[in-house]
């Protein structure tokens, strides 16, 4: 029943939540646009309609797959190509709707099921841990809002699931067969998501680890494994390479610096976001309810270091202290809030997710009556905080996840009930937000995007916005008009002559 009520939840409303930012950056790439191609396309001091704009979204004859390479190899290639790849062709088939493109991470979502009950399966050797971890995962807030988003996040957390089942049968079996499965899924994670790399190094520190820290067999069957991974990864990490700079020129957002208890509050609200999550990044004063939920985090982790054998708890720690060490480490060393980007913490929450859910299976067949009631209560609860989560997130138009396009519902409102609106923009990092804004618009909308400041607007629209403008344009127009923010918002203004 509970997991019917999670793929409901994968399913349910996929059209209704904003399509952001990042979102209509995947709509470009796959579309086989490149973004600077498209900005000096549309931003040319010209009135253009929604619907020119929109073309850019969409699939069409003139742009190939090896548009879409080409896309990510030049602009973005922190982002490998095959999800982007899987995407174009879910596309040209099912259509290119904001439901179509988001459905295919809602249906890869359902590999992350069989993939976790088989990790449970050669971790634990138990079903019972196995059961209680995909009831957990089905109402899991954080999976199914990440089942719903049009980017690699699902198959990111299939790929991390299944060359961690892959790795734990290769050392059981100790077979060619089995090491070169391995292989073939540190090639699809390492094409997933570049982050791979810390989940082969986890896998490596744990490797290493069980042997006692000797060269032996089962080390240099990982290690070949590893190599022949990165062998065929080499074209694409070739070309990370050569496009070094434009990876960080699109990463530098997350260098900029977020003081300490900023950055302890958004780790409180990523690590509940698996169990418990009612939008707290943006409700603070209710922060205090994810307190249960990380004492229970904190002490599963504790639970199974003390419960279980080295190849257990070794798995778990390394799974979930690797990446966390990689993005916590340089935010508090030099400053940035890499580890805040809730995404990027997935394996954090899978290891996670592993203790908890063999805490409750362990303790709810504990022989002493009182705990196991006590932890069949907090089985009961967790659940329902997942379902009352999910319910919450399914019914709303934006949530914490749509980051800096949040306040895009709000802002659409106002322009499409205003007379004859014209909206005003100039390139940079708003053309993505630009193009967020525009699904939410109406057809009779109008938009001016500029190449250049200009001090004086020629149109005959009678509401005139300016949505995300540089500094200098909004300096060059208060020389002809008087800028007014609309609700206090540090985004969006209306112009009066």
């Amino acid at each position: 029943m509970l997991f019917l009520i999670g793929l409901f939840f994968r399913f349910t409303n996929l059209d209704q939540k904003i399509y952001w930012y990042d979102e209509t950056i995947t709509s470009l790439r796959v579309s086989g646009y490149r973004q600077s191609e498209v900005v000096q396309q549309v931003f040319n001091d010209r009135e253009i309609s929604i619907q020119e704009l929109q073309k850019y979204q969409q699939i069409n004859s003139e742009k190939s797959l090896l548009n879409t390479a080409y896309s990510l190899a030049t602009e973005a290639p922190q982002h490998p190509p095959l999800y982007f790849f899987i995407a174009r062709f879910w596309m040209q088939r099912l259509g290119q709707s904001v439901a179509i493109i988001r459905s295919l991470s809602a249906f890869i979502s359902l590999l992350i099921f069989p993939c976790l009950y088989w990790l449970c399966l050669e971790l634990f050797k138990t079903p019972m841990v196995g059961w209680v971890a995909i009831v957990l995962m089905a109402v899991s807030p954080f999976h199914v809002l990440y089942a719903q988003e049009a980017r690699e996040y699902s198959l990111w957390t299939v790929t991390i699931l299944l060359s961690s089942a892959t790795l734990l049968r290769a050392i059981r079996l100790k077979s060619k067969l089995s090491w070169k499965m391995y292989a073939l899924t540190v090639i699809t994670g390492l094409y997933s998501f570049t982050f791979s790399i810390f989940i082969m190094l986890g896998h490596g520190i744990y490797v290493l680890a069980n042997e006692k820290f000797k060269l032996t067999r089962v080390f240099r069957d990982y290690l070949f494994s590893c190599f022949l991974g990165f062998v065929a990864f080499s074209p694409w990490m070739l070309i990370i390479i050569i496009h070094l700079l434009a990876v960080g020129n699109i990463a530098s957002w997350t260098a900029i610096d977020l003081s300490l208890p900023a950055l302890i509050q958004q780790w409180m609200v990523n690590f509940s976001s698996i169990f418990l999550d009612l939008n707290f990044s943006y409700h603070p004063n209710t922060i205090y309810l994810t307190l249960p939920v990380l004492v229970l985090e904190l002490y599963s982790i504790y639970f199974i270091c003390k419960r279980s054998p080295q190849q257990i708890w070794l798995f778990v720690l390394t799974l979930v202290g690797v990446t966390a060490l990689a993005l916590v480490l340089p935010d508090l060393l030099w400053g940035g809030r890499r580890s805040s980007v809730s995404r990027y913490l997935i394996p954090c929450y899978l290891g996670i997710h592993l203790a908890v859910a063999f805490a409750i299976a362990t303790q709810i067949i504990s022989a002493n009556s009182v705990r196991r009631q006590l932890w069949r209560i907090i089985t009961v609860v967790l659940i329902s905080g997942g379902i009352v989560s999910c319910v919450a997130s399914s019914q709303a138009v934006a949530w914490w996840n749509k980051y800096d396009s949040y306040d895009n519902p709000q802002i659409a409102r106002i322009i499409n009930q205003a007379h004859r609106p014209l909206v005003i923009s100039d390139p940079g990092v708003s053309f993505g937000y630009v193009l967020s804004l525009s699904y939410m618009l109406n057809p009779d909308v109008r938009l001016h995007l500029l190449t250049q400041s200009i001090s004086e607007i020629s149109t005959d629209a009678t509401d005139i916005f300016l949505y995300r403008p540089s500094q200098e344009l909004r300096n060059q127009l208060q020389k002809n008009y008087t800028i007014l923010p609309i609700q206090d918002s540090h985004n969006f203004w209306r112009l009066e002559s």
